[in-house]
């Protein structure tokens, strides 16, 4: 035993070595490549030549740098200098489902693939760059751009982007986490000045971004569009300096989101590296020169010639950039990759099965048996609507997406299945509406008309990628459905009672006919592969196990964020206070016990499960152990299934506020019918702590602490008792 322990040992040393022997050897190439470069070759490095590259050195043999949008699809190409399509015929991709779904599916190692599959695309496409995960905060239902975030949770965002980096940087393509930080909605989100506590900042808003950088090792992170506490983003002293490449020690890129930049010397001392989309010369003037005109090209360039700035500060960007490109473009053993395989579009159905939510089930009306059923209707323009062109930067121009129309009729061939549009949203236009042309009565009489035929109803509603509704630019006007989906499907319900409502939104909406349908299933923006996996779930071929990463309010009052006054949100145009301060989603709800519509973590299955004989490995910690917490998980059902399960923590009595609940660990457990297990779950004791504003640091008190094992932040099965010393 240890002989082997230091052969390990001496493995380990030796693959430490050659890792540091690597870094010194990449800093010395990067050492001498500055040497060569002229001031100008360097701050060209720094700032884009066209919408999606930034320039190389051609005289020295260093490449441009490709981007592309993500973080669903690697998004078609654009044309150099506007935003029009190129024109290609070879840029179609997979359309993975929106990064709702993948959260929802509380599995870290889907993330690990569908990161991997999307960075085997990105990398055929010959892209550096992905501009991808975002990891953003779900705090309001109406921000237009949830659907591309991970939820409500700081630990189950933290646990879901650190695989999804490794498996897109493994081919060599850079990550670019975004949009650090506080970018929680789309409404003036140019300019909006956010203010928060320390404590909300660090617990809420943080960790995912720090676990992005300290785990994951991400290569580059984009800066968001707003203000916080007076400075923008992409320049913030505070946010990036200190925070971002000081208390975290990121080694890799900070790029500008697209036209994020405001000011030339915050930019060059405040840590920004890549300045992308700057409107300064509007691109009207000369093409030729407009590039020259951003704030980190000539204005910079002038500033340097003055002395007013330290040539040594651009020298800094420039390792910066060069690390990367030896992490990517010039690294001559990164893979080929791949595009539009079989592979992948069985990633993307794969993760839209575990990532479909349901949410009511009365009367078992889930499965429908296709061998049994006779007639059904499918209502709603959602049934047929392509969801992956809107929504603004994550529009993709896919291989194929089938319509949950389509999949439906070829999982139910045996039966007769009529469609009704029922409601119209009108044309997709990137920020602005259109309205529908077609006339709203004659759609619902229509809908009407073939609920009175059928067996069953199925209503395809929700949202879609238009503006103001789930799309980047601004947020959505109402918490209700648009449309008059809310009085059609009450309507319809008078008409046949054997109606279920499949949502399609990448948001909480407001569900006032609950009571009144017999299932509610939330499908997401769900990609290439939508049709074929909502059918999956509505046959019954798949068991339903996704849970929801973020609370549905009964009322948007219910939601901490607008329960207070407009300068909590909006804010007033110009500044915005989080006044709910660390109580975001569930943690809101369980501490003003203000019970909600659907809680985080919640989901049903087809089959049902047990948890019992919680226990943890002792009963008191120091702060430097690790807790770990056993229980017995059993399928009691009659099919196979998976379940969730979620620990929480309470601290009993502490110093200050801390929400009732917060999520520690949780796992995704598959268990055949009528199989039993047991689960072993691990938490740090450290991260009991909570973050302590007097003296900018996180601090663990002593004292006792309940673990609670639960399905979702409502349903807790098992609590424990420990003790912190």
């Amino acid at each position: 035993m240890k002989k082997l322990l230091f052969v390990i040992f001496l493995l380990t040393l030796v693959s430490t070595n050659q890792l540091l022997a690597q870094n010194n050897s990449m800093d010395n190439k990067i050492e001498e490549i500055i040497k060569q470069l002229t001031l100008k070759e360097k701050l060209d490095m720094c700032h884009a030549q066209s919408k999606f590259s930034s320039k190389g050195v051609a005289r020295l043999g260093i490449p441009e740098i490709w981007m592309s949008d993500g973080p669903h699809g690697v998004r078609a190409e654009i044309a150099w200098d506007n935003w029009e399509h190129a024109g290609w015929t070879n840029d179609s991709c997979t359309a993975f489902p929106a990064l709702t779904c993948l959260a929802a599916t509380f599995n870290p190692k889907l993330s690990y693939k569908y990161g991997k599959a999307i960075g085997e695309e990105a990398r055929y496409r010959k892209k550096d760059i992905l501009l991808g995960p975002g990891v953003n905060i779900y705090r309001t239902p109406l921000n237009g751009r949830n659907f591309e975030y991970m939820g409500e949770d700081p630990y189950l965002a933290s646990k879901m982007v650190v695989p999804y980096i490794h498996g897109v940087q493994e081919n060599g393509v850079a990550a670019c986490v975004k949009h650090y930080v506080l970018n929680n909605q789309e409404h003036w989100r140019d300019h909006i000045n956010v203010e928060l506590s320390d404590r909300a900042l660090h617990e809420i808003y943080l960790p995912a971004f720090k676990a992005a950088v300290q785990e994951g090792k991400v290569w580059s992170i984009m800066g968001a569009y707003n203000q916080v506490r007076g400075q923008y983003c992409c320049h913030n002293d505070f946010l990036v300096n200190k925070i971002l490449k000081g208390d975290w020690k990121f080694d890799g890129v900070l790029v500008t989101d697209w036209g994020a930049t405001h000011d030339t010397k915050e930019a060059a001392l405040n840590g920004l590296d890549i300045e992308m989309g700057t409107g300064t010369d509007g691109l009207t003037s000369s093409l030729k020169n407009a590039y020259d005109n951003y704030f980190m090209a000539n204005p910079l360039l002038k500033m340097i010639q003055s002395g007013e700035i330290e040539e040594s500060v651009i020298d800094e960007k420039v390792e910066r950039i060069l690390r990367l490109m030896f992490r990517t473009n010039m690294d001559t053993s990164r893979p080929l990759g791949s595009m539009n395989s079989q592979e992948h579009f069985d990633v993307a159905r794969k993760i839209a099965q575990e990532g479909i939510v349901l949410l009511k089930n009365k009367n078992k009306f889930f499965p429908i048996d296709p061998e049994k059923v006779q007639t059904i209707a499918v209502i709603g323009e959602n049934a047929t609507k392509m969801m992956t062109k809107g929504g603004g930067s994550s529009e993709l121009k896919t291989i194929h997406e089938i319509s949950p129309l389509e999949g439906i009729q070829k999982r139910f061939k045996n039966a007769k299945i009529i469609h009704a549009m029922g409601y119209s949203s009108g044309p997709s236009a990137y920020g602005r509406v259109i309205d529908s042309k077609l006339n709203a009565d004659s759609l619902k009489n229509a809908a009407l008309e073939i609920a009175s035929k059928a067996d069953i109803v199925l209503f395809l509603g929700g949202l879609n990628k238009n503006h103001h509704q789930d799309c980047e630019g601004d947020d959505r006007k109402h918490f209700s459905l648009p449309f008059g989906q809310d009085d059609l499907i009450s309507e319809i319900v008078k008409i046949n009672k054997n109606t279920a409502v499949i949502l399609v939104s990448g948001n909480a909406v407001e569900i006032p006919w609950v009571d009144q349908v017999k299932g509610i299933v939330q499908t997401w923006y769900l990609g290439s592969e939508a049709g074929r996996a909502i059918a999956d779930i509505l046959s019954g071929d798949v068991n339903p196990s996704g849970k929801l990463p973020f609370s549905f309010p009964v009322k948007l009052e219910d939601n901490a964020a607008h329960s207070f006054d407009e300068l909590s949100y909006p804010g007033d145009g110009t500044n915005q206070e989080y006044k709910e301060d660390i109580l975001v989603g569930y943690r809101w709800h369980d501490t003003k016990n203000i019970k909600p519509l659907y809680a985080f973590g919640y989901g049903l299955s087809y089959t049902s499960f047990m948890i019992s004989k919680a226990e943890s490995d002792k009963t008191s910690y120091k702060k430097d152990d690790i807790i770990t917490v056993s229980c017995e998980i059993e399928n009691t059902g009659k099919e196979k299934g998976a379940e969730v399960i979620q620990i929480y923590v309470n601290d009993v009595q502490s110093s200050v506020l801390r929400p009732f609940k917060e999520l520690k660990a949780f796992k995704k457990v598959l268990l055949n019918a009528g199989e039993e297990t047991t689960v072993s779950l691990q938490i740090p004791a450290k991260d009991l702590a909570f973050f302590d504003d007097s003296i900018m640091d996180w601090k663990l008190e002593e004292g006792q602490f309940k673990l609670l094992i639960g399905v979702s932040s409502k349903e807790i099965k098992e609590t424990l008792l420990i003790e912190v010393k």
